[in-house]
């Protein structure tokens, strides 16, 4: 924690450009932490929900806050009737959302239980799907939580909105545990928190730069090229466009778990892979 911390104290920019960046960002994640809404827990916990599969929804680096409660209720609207569990994989320390960017190592090991949670709820339902949906720092934590899964364990799909992750992220190893898609939703227009923000702090996987959630993962196709002995599943991005509005997603970092849009648009898209 301390390391973590540590790290963010120490980052490359000018000291007053980072002492801006750290108190808006600092301020923001509280302010979200704050406004935690309730998720109602038959939606993770009721059998006739589990016995239909699983959607695991990975927060970000907030925890639980109004952004994943939509996000939750909002699969829920849109006709999800299988269990939907909300993975609380932060840090209790309150204000620690700097920390669950930046301690990889913990991140790792927050994965590798998800990983084996996983792996025990298709145990215990066999051929039941699971999908996982992961928001900024969870998308991260949605990618190491697939790579280290057995050869058998399958996920049906992964769902990435506004990924806090390096655009030169190497997916293939995530997808290799994949049966349908990895599915990376970005947008230009979240240039404060996956430009500005992850430029000075940087992305889960510990890159400084522009996110992938700003502007996809770049070097996907170059790579694939030489390697297409290794069958992985497919990425398919997904970038933000003005038709959108209506849905009530207007390109920004939140905007893509409105309740609205997360039911008119996520959903049904998700729905596909819980029923296929």
């Amino acid at each position: 924690m301390i390391f973590g911390i540590a790290r963010f104290l120490t980052v490359r920019n000018a000291r007053s450009t980072c002492l801006a960046g750290r108190f808006f960002m600092v301020a923001a994640a509280c302010l979200l932490s704050a406004s935690v809404g309730c998720v109602p827990e038959r939606l993770a916990t009721d059998p006739q929900r589990l016995e239909r599969g699983k959607v695991i929804v990975l927060p970000g680096i907030e925890g639980p806050s109004i952004w994943n409660r939509d996000l939750v209720l909002g699969l829920n609207d849109g006709g999800i009737n299988c269990a939907i569990e909300r993975y609380e994989w932060g840090t209790s320390v309150p204000g620690g959302a700097l920390i669950n960017l930046a301690d990889l190592p913990a991140n790792r090991r927050k994965a590798a239980e998800l990983a084996k949670g996983i792996v025990a709820y298709q145990q215990q339902y066999p051929d039941r799907p699971v999908v996982l949906v992961g928001h900024s720092g969870g998308a991260g934590l949605a990618l190491l939580a697939l790579e280290p899964l057995p050869p058998d364990a399958k996920v049906e799909a992964a769902f990435l909105l506004a990924a806090a992750v390096g655009p030169s992220f190497d997916t293939q190893p995530a997808r290799a545990h994949l049966s349908g898609a990895l599915v990376n939703c970005y947008s230009r227009h979240d240039a404060l928190l996956l430009g500005l923000g992850t430029s000075i702090f940087g992305t889960v996987d510990r890159e400084f730069g522009v996110a992938a959630g700003a502007v996809g993962f770049r070097e996907q196709a170059a790579r694939e090229s030489t390697q297409t002995a290794t069958t992985v599943a497919p990425l398919e991005q997904i970038e933000w466009t003005p038709s959108l509005i209506k849905l009530g997603n207007i390109g920004q970092h939140e905007s893509w778990t409105n309740r609205y849009f997360v039911r008119n648009w996520l959903a049904p898209r998700v729905k596909r892979y819980l029923t296929e």
